[in-house]
This record gives structure tokens, sequence and C-alpha cells, in this order.
């Protein structure tokens, strides 16, 4: 018998394993990653730093321990080369491994933006276990970070790392932290509230070029000012992973596309959050990666689930000013309704009808959610 392969380790393959093995305790399973193979929360990557957290206290499980807990082989710092839809086989290197079912769970990369300068290369980025701990061990005894990219990665670092005993300073093109998430109103907020404990903004302008400056570094900004900096942090978005995909002749657009069953163009072959598109919708958050795992646990396990998605809210991690937003759908009509108070401020999104499409709260606000929530549209029905 041929087994289940799933590629990936981070949340959405580990928990497809869990929800396939609570209907299927037997079929062979084989988890392939390139990472170290250890379960952890990748949310926990940009809070650890206030809560003193080093990389090894993140991880929750080895992957010995996943290895027996969802009876698989667990394969980790293990790179999956090529697919072959055809042979049903995946190649590592020259090792050519069998598939009776396989599962994309190949997350996303950090976008890497064209910025000049001799240490454009010392321009950092953590996007998993591997890169947090690289960054822990960089931040030891250095002050001074600049961030570039203002939203919920680089808002959420920046409330880490000024409460962490470190100077912040964020860049962004945009006018506001969270600019594609928050309207005006809410976005000022977080901003006053991040300025008040020291991160400067600099909003509206985009980092030119990243230079050596003895044994420091030099950004300088497309509106000319520079700035000082130990450790530059990069946290731009998120782009799926799609090459191997691609290359294995299955439907990419942004994402690998796949219909309500999470099959992509190849009924074999599956794939799951971060690099997933279901009907046009890119989702990298974790309550969508949980519900999908869910559906494609039980599918897998001999129960074909379509998969549906509930309004799914974002608690954004910045301690200094919460917030939770639940963003309306992509093209969706109607305005935001602010209403502002001294310690919060709730924003409504409403179609013309007055009927509530998405929500932004900030502060106390946030008590409103579970008010709110069920007045919302599913995002896939």
């Amino acid at each position: 018998m041929h087994p289940i392969l799933i590629i990936g380790s981070g949340l959405a393959g580990y928990n497809v394993a869990k929800e396939l093995r609570k209907l299927d305790k037997e079929t062979p399973l084989v988890v392939i990653t390139a990472d170290s193979g250890s379960f952890y929360s990748k949310p926990m990557l940009s809070n650890a730093l206030a809560q003193k957290k080093p990389p090894a206290a993140i991880a929750l499980n080895t992957p010995e321990q996943m290895a027996t807990q969802v009876n698989a082989t667990v394969r980790a710092k293990t790179r999956v080369s090529a697919i072959n839809a055809a042979t049903r086989t995946v190649s590592i290197g020259d090792e050519t491994l069998p598939y009776a079912k396989l599962v994309l769970a190949l997350g996303a990369d950090q976008i890497r933006l064209p910025i000049g300068g001799d240490a454009a290369d010392a321009i950092i980025t953590v996007n998993d276990l591997d890169d947090y701990g690289r960054f822990h061990n960089l931040l030891g005894g250095k002050k001074r970070v600049v961030i570039i990219g203002g939203g919920l990665i680089g808002s959420e670092f920046a409330n880490d790392l000024i409460v962490g005993g470190h100077e912040v300073a964020v860049i962004d093109i945009a006018n506001q932290p969270l600019g594609r998430l928050l309207p005006p109103e809410g976005g000022a907020m977080v901003r006053q509230k991040l300025a008040a404990l020291g991160v400067q903004w600099h909003f509206g302008t985009g980092a030119k070029t990243v230079d050596h400056d003895g044994a420091a570094l030099k950004v300088t900004l497309e509106n000319g000012a520079a700035l000082a900096a130990d450790i530059v942090l990069s946290a731009v978005g998120l782009k799926p992973r799609t090459d191997l995909a691609k290359a294995a002749g299955l439907t990419v657009n942004r994402g690998i596309v796949v219909n309500r069953n999470l099959q992509t163009s190849d009924a074999d072959i599956y794939a799951l959050g971060d690099c997933m598109e279901i009907e046009n919708l890119v989702m990298p958050f974790v309550m969508p990666i949980m519900h999908a795992a869910r559906a494609l646990g039980a599918t897998l396990g001999g129960k074909p689930t379509t998969v549906s998605f509930p309004a799914m809210p974002v608690l954004v991690k910045t301690p200094a000013c919460p917030t939770i937003v639940s963003p309306p759908a992509p093209g969706a009509t109607g305005e935001w309704k602010v209403e502002s108070a001294a310690d919060g401020i709730k924003s409504l999104f409403v179609d013309g009808t007055g009927k509530l499409l998405g929500f932004a709260l900030n502060g106390t606000a946030t008590a409103e959610r579970a008010k709110l929530l069920p007045q919302l549209p599913a995002v896939l029905p």
C-alpha cells in the first residue's frame, strides 16, 4: 500500500495528519519537510521576544514526538525536488517515493523587495522557526531594528521588539500601519499607541538601499532620509509557494488552485494553507488552515468533505493597541462607519442596505467581537 504523503510540517501539514488519524489509524503516512520538523505555531514568532521565549521554547513537539503522535514517518531537513503526477511519485534528489494521495502544505515565502546597496543581502526575514532562531541570535547585544513593512507582521514585530527593549523604526509606502486591513481611524490608533512606546514610523516612502556603515547598517529611504540600524527586518507580505506545483503541471494562479474538496487540478493531489488559492481567495491565516485541515483530514480518511469558511476575524498581536479585524470580501461594495471613543474605535463596513460585511475593532471596542461576529456573512458558505 502506497502512503499518503504530506509535504510541509507547519500548522497545515501536521493538522491534516492529526485529522486523518481521527478516522484512519493505519494508512501509511509520510511527512516530508525542508524544516526541522518541530511542531509550533507560526504566529508565535512575532510575539515571542516580549515573552522572552528562546527558539527552543516555541517548539511544542519534536519531530520524533510528532511521528509518534500521528503514526507517521517524519523526514525533516528533506526537500522534494519534483512531483510526477503521471506516475504518482515525488523525487528527493535521486530517490523516488510513490504516493496514493499527495498533500501540498508548502506555506509561503516572504516577499523580497528589490532593494539596492552593498548590505542588501544583510536584510533578514522571519518565516519559520529556524529563521526565528537566527533572528534571536542576531538580536543579542544589538539595539536598533529597522522593519520594512508596517502591515500585520511588521506591526506585530514592532510591538514585540519595542517591549523587548529595542529601538524600532518602521518603513511603509502606505500612509498608516495595517493599511490593507484597517480604515484610517483604526490605523491611526495603532500608530499612536505604538509611537507612545517609542516606535518611529516612516510612512509614504520605501527603503531604497541598505549599506554597511562601519559595524552598523544605513537604510536610505526613497524620500532621502537615512536611518541607522543594527538589524534590518523585511516584513512586506507573503507569496504562496507554487514552484513545485507549477513544475508538476498543476493549475497555479496566485496560489495553487483547489476546488471545495481542496483538490488541485490533479484529483490525487490536494493543497491547503498559505500556498492554496480557493475561489480566487488566498488566506494566509490560522483559522482557514484549521477549517481546511478538518475537511481534508476527513476526505483522506474516507469521508469526502467539502470545505466551508465562516467569517474568521484576525487577532492582531499588538498589545499596545488590541486589534481584531474581519475584513470585507475583496471587491465588496460599501463604506466604513466609524465610531471613536477615548480608548477604542469601532469600524463597521456596511453595504447600501446597512448589512454588516466586515469590522475592525481597536482598543476597548474589541469587546464587541462576539456580538458582531454572528452578523457577518461567511467567507465561503
